[in-house]
């Protein structure tokens, strides 16, 4: 007997799809208004300048804090070095031979008052014994303040005057930078002694009253202070300088009267030898 046999499957015969090359113009981007995604753009020019002036804007804005840092230091700090060596170099040649500790003696009579000096002349000087510590000022005729003020310490206002004379003499000072000679004027009281020197005399005023007032109201250095029209009969000291500190916008004023003189000759005042 035969064996059956297995019968005969029919299996299809499956076709594998050959794989087409792909042409490099394929994969590269196709032109605007095409289906595919659009390529990847980059920054734009507009936006790296926009970058570029931001941190040049930066480097200078640094830069110029610098500059004023520095301009501050020269302003608030080297001027009064400069100024202070020029006024006690002006002082030097002024006054020959250090104060005498002998009292001075009083003089008689009306004091002696010296003719009006040339514009710019340093002819005094002001000692003021509140301000322990700090030196006596030159005292030039003008108020100017590139020649005078910044340059030489005190300025006497041309027109009123002369140590002594009967009237106001009148003298405007900084209170901060060059040297900064009034920076302590808030510091002064009634009753303390304001000394003027010249190479012959002294004249010895006492305050009598501070004031603030506005830029405008020059009647503070008339012959009678706040009165223009008046005939003075006093002999009168009047301190002018900018309030408050680090502004122009007020006056700061010192009035004082006289209370003797005395010859250099005969010594130096009691008030400046702490008796």
């Amino acid at each position: 007997m035969k064996r059956p046999r297995m019968p005969q499957l029919h299996v299809p015969r499956l076709r594998v799809p050959r794989l087409r090359k792909v042409r490099p113009s394929v994969l590269r981007p196709r032109a605007r208004g095409s289906a595919q995604a659009p390529p990847v753009r980059h920054a734009r020019p507009l936006a790296r300048v926009a970058y570029t002036a931001i941190g040049v804007l930066g480097e200078l804005l640094i830069t110029l804090g610098l500059f004023l840092l520095a301009f501050l230091a020269w302003q608030l700090w080297w001027t009064d070095v400069e100024a202070n060596r020029a006024q006690a170099q002006i002082l030097d040649e002024l006054v020959p031979a250090p104060l005498s500790t002998q009292v001075a003696v009083p003089g008689e009579g009306d004091p002696p008052v010296m003719a009006a000096p040339a514009l710019r002349e340093t002819f005094a000087a002001l000692h003021v014994p509140r301000w322990e510590g700090d030196p006596p000022r030159p005292i030039s005729e003008g108020t100017d303040r590139a020649t005078v003020l910044d340059v030489l310490g005190l300025g006497h206002y041309v027109g009123t005057a002369m140590p002594g004379e009967i009237g106001n003499f009148a003298v405007a000072g900084h209170r901060t930078t060059y040297g900064r000679p009034f920076h302590r004027v808030e510091e002064l009281g009634i009753g303390d002694p304001l000394v003027v020197w010249t190479q012959d005399t002294w004249y010895v005023y006492r305050v009598t009253s501070t004031l603030i007032v506005m830029p405008n109201q020059v009647d503070v250095i008339a012959p009678v202070p706040g009165d223009p029209t008046a005939v003075p009969t006093e002999r009168m000291i009047t301190l002018t300088t900018c309030h408050p500190m680090f502004s122009a916008r007020e006056r700061f004023i010192v009035h004082g009267v006289f209370e003797y003189w005395a010859p250099t000759s005969t010594g130096t005042p009691a008030e400046l030898l702490g008796r």
